[in-house]
């Protein structure tokens, strides 16, 4: 089997290569899903932390924003995934005293911007969530909007009469999307950990 440097796996992750993430998941993927096991987890949960470190990972790497500091990639996925676990628990109010360590924690990995981007990460994913469950229409719409696609190029690639018409309906799905991420449990625990 190949063995990837450091360097080339932080590189096949920031460009997406489907190589590189298979040999992430080989490699590491068990040692995630034992320390997850060990502390109140399942096999589900394991794969959640273990693909939301890794997006953790990508968007540290596109800001120009990760640092290991005298550690390996392992190392600093374990802490990634470690924390992501620890605030999982945290938000299913279980005692971090209940914790079976079994893996150590690297502190001179523990990095502050964490925190700010797995909320990102979780208000991201109930955004996609419910994004998913819009209309086909909508969801065109809005991806327009987002790609900042003026209202009147909005109304002639959608087909609409006018750039009125294309504002309302832009309003409408909006409003959709807004009531479905307020009504879901976890948006309220967001809420919750955020006060």
């Amino acid at each position: 089997m190949i063995v990837y440097s450091d360097e080339q796996i932080l590189k096949g992750v920031l460009r997406h290569d489907n190589l590189i993430l298979q040999y992430i998941y080989k490699q590491f993927y068990y040692k995630i899903s034992y320390f997850v096991k060990k502390n109140q987890g399942n096999e589900d949960d394991a794969s959640d932390v273990f693909q939301e470190a890794i997006i953790v990972i990508y968007r540290k790497l596109k800001e120009n924003d990760l640092v290991f500091q005298k550690s390996s990639f392992a190392g600093y996925l374990f802490s990634v995934c470690r924390f992501i676990w620890l605030k999982q628990l945290e938000k299913r109010r279980i005692e971090r005293k209940k914790l079976n360590e079994t893996l150590p924690f690297q502190e001179n990995l523990y990095d502050e911007n964490l925190v700010e981007l797995v909320d990102k990460n979780e208000r991201y994913g109930l955004y996609q969530k419910h994004f998913a469950t819009l209309s086909t229409d909508c969801q065109k719409l809005m991806q327009l909007f987002f790609e900042k696609v003026s209202l009147r190029e909005i109304a002639k690639i959608m087909g609409y009469k006018s750039e009125k018409y294309a504002k309302t309906r832009k309003y409408k799905c909006k409003e959709i999307l807004i009531k479905r991420i307020k009504q879901d449990t976890e948006f309220k625990k967001i809420l919750e950990d955020d006060t």
